[in-house]
């Protein structure tokens, strides 16, 4: 049989917040075993490392303890050793995000990444893991829920599961403890939620609206490439994030995201989750199948580069949401309303004119994981200008095949050469494809818009596909633009340049916008606006104030480093940064426009789920 490597979690301690794991091994062909935890987990990409949390580790084999040397800051080595090797190792779990581990009385989560150690020379061993059930009273009623390869397990979830390869057995999140189950069909492949902490929500409307979202993405490549899907969800007061996984996803979200029983029509809330939900899913073609060759045979152990994930989370970014229109779970206004949303944020990201989507991607292991006070202004992000991107380069194969190719072509053009090949895409593989796809050099589209800096045509592109577009001034704080197609009329208050946060004693200055009136005053991150115009400011009288100030400066009050300062802050009009779209009067357009926007916004499913 080879070498077997067997985990076993011995032990939940849940004061502790600790997972107690226990390793042994059979028939190493080695006199020498190097052990090495992850230092980052593949989805995000930022160096985290996991092994910080090993709190306690120890060897021993059949003749007693064995010596253990640590290598480096997540690699051990045991250089000799003798039948019946085992290593033990306590891992602090206090980590609530998707990309951790966590465990306490009300629940435990892990990725493989963060509490299995990898046999360095060993990547493709068969595995085995031992889920027991815990022995603490409080567990009583928990489950467990993952899409690990089950060996036997009892009606919880709780026993022996095993595959082949280190790289399977942390692409699958393991949940344990009391959550609301959901299941939907896909065609034959049934598909399942678990929600934690949900409280009252509609789990059967959830699941009745992501069987034609799931349907939609499984239509635009021909078929699935699982036979079983899991959507592992943490409800939470306040969270937002998923990554994604080769047969299964981890959310986190708000309980106010999830759908109330009785909703009518989805919210703002419960869209950007089901567009999380759909984001993560696509992943299950890009990104988890179609990969960047540098992503393929990336070392966990450091960084691994690469220019593509604006292709890869930003094209997944534009399918989220264009996959809840095509199956009908939201109206075109819906869509274009959120589609507005993240042309503001892009606009309002003064770092696009410094960097690259491109650039972006390549670093994002220092700067878009690692983001500072000055991130606004030095960053843009390969999710939401990628998503621009990839509007822009279907919109361009649209119109220069005479509307026989779209994005959609390229994709599943990527899916056989590369995704069901397991070939890893090269860094220009994604502008190679769609030339040869068209038939035509694309070199012009790459060089300004992913390699580039220039703004984006939008005007151009959404007028291609029938949408009106319109940028202008916010009316407020909370003016993120939207569907609307006549113009506010609203006053414009003036704009103060800076992200704000409330405090006690003031507003708590987080960002200072370059151009901005709070650039220009003197304003840095940090400091504490306390008045204006002599009046104590707050996020509800800062914009009338601003509103009241006469002529072309007001007097500001603030600490700067526990100092009280005062300077001038000029009265500017807030910058062309929010964005409108709306749906174009199909009389008033060229019918092969009209047939464009129809194209674009088409189901490719063949039949309903």
């Amino acid at each position: 049989m080879g070498t077997v490597i067997r985990y076993e979690l011995t032990e939940l301690d849940l004061d502790a917040h600790e997972f107690v794991v226990r390793m042994a091994f059979s028939e190493l062909p080695f006199g020498v075993l190097t052990l090495q935890l992850p230092a980052w987990i593949p989805g995000s990409y930022m160096i985290r490392d996991f092994a910080r949390n090993i709190t306690q580790i120890s060897a021993h084999d059949a003749t007693g303890p064995v010596v253990l040397s640590k290598l480096d800051k997540q690699t051990w080595e045991v250089p000799a050793f003798a039948e019946k090797l085992v290593v033990e190792y306590r891992v602090y779990a206090f980590d609530l995000s998707v990309r951790g581990a966590y465990v306490d009385w009300t629940r435990a989560y892990f990725n493989g990444a963060c509490l299995f150690l990898a046999v360095k020379n060993l990547p493709e061993a068969v595995w085995e893991l031992r889920i027991p059930r815990p022995a603490d009273p409080v567990t009583h009623d928990w489950s467990v829920a993952t899409t690990l390869p089950v060996v036997d397990v009892d009606d919880f979830g709780y026993g022996l599961y095993s595959g082949r390869g280190y790289a399977r057995l942390i692409d699958c999140p393991v949940e344990m403890g009391k959550f609301e189950r959901g299941r939907f069909l896909v065609g034959d492949t049934p598909h399942y939620f678990a929600v934690t902490d949900g409280g009252r929500f509609d789990i059967e409307r959830l699941c009745r609206d992501m069987a034609p979202i799931c349907a939609e993405h499984a239509g635009m490549f021909g078929r699935l490439p699982v036979d079983r899907y899991l959507f592992l969800t943490l409800a939470t007061a306040d969270g937002y994030g998923g990554l994604e996984h080769s047969d299964s996803t981890s959310l986190i979200c708000k309980r106010t995201d999830l759908p109330a029983r009785q909703m009518i029509k989805p919210d703002k809330a419960y869209r950007q989750f089901l567009g999380l939900c759909s984001h993560e899913y696509f992943h299950l073609w890009n990104v988890k199948r179609i990969r960047p060759a540098r992503l393929a045979a990336a070392d966990l152990g450091s960084e691994c580069y690469t220019e593509l994930l604006w292709a890869f989370e930003g094209i997944t970014s534009y399918y989220d949401d264009l996959a809840l229109v095509r199956s009908g779970v939201l109206s075109a206004e819906e869509y274009l309303d959120t589609l507005a949303n993240t042309v503001t944020r892009v606009l309002r990201t003064p770092g696009r004119l410094r960097q690259t989507v491109a650039e972006s991607s390549f670093d994002a292991w220092i700067k878009f994981y690692k983001q500072d006070e000055n991130a606004p202004n030095a960053v843009v992000s390969y999710y939401a200008k990628g998503a621009l991107v990839a509007l822009g380069l279907d919109v361009t194969l649209r119109e220069r095949s005479a509307d026989s190719l779209s994005l959609d072509d390229l994709m599943r053009r990527l899916w056989e050469r590369y995704g069901r090949t397991g070939i890893g895409v090269p860094e220009r593989g994604i502008e190679v494809e769609a030339g040869e796809l068209l038939g035509a050099s694309l070199e012009a589209f790459f060089q300004q818009y992913v390699y580039g800096k220039e703004e984006l045509p939008l005007t151009e592109w959404f007028g291609k596909l029938g949408i009106g577009y319109r940028v202008r001034g916010a009316n407020n704080a909370e003016d993120v633009g939207g569907y609307q197609p006549a113009a506010p009329s609203n006053p414009l208050a003036p704009a103060l340049g800076a992200r704000i946060e409330p405090q006690p004693a003031g507003l708590r200055v987080t960002h200072v916008y370059s151009g901005g009136a709070a650039r220009s005053a003197g304003l840095s991150a940090g400091d504490i606006l306390v008045a204006v115009d002599g009046e104590r400011v707050s996020v509800s009288n800062l914009g009338d104030l601003l509103n009241r100030a006469a002529g072309d400066a007001v007097e500001m009050h603030y600490f700067h480093r526990d100092r009280l300062s005062a300077s001038m802050l000029p009265i500017m009009a807030p910058p062309d940064d929010t964005c409108d779209l709306w749906i174009i009067a199909t009389e008033s357009l060229d019918p092969k426009v009209r047939s464009r926007r129809n194209a674009w916004l088409k189901s490719n499913r063949v039949s309903s789920p």
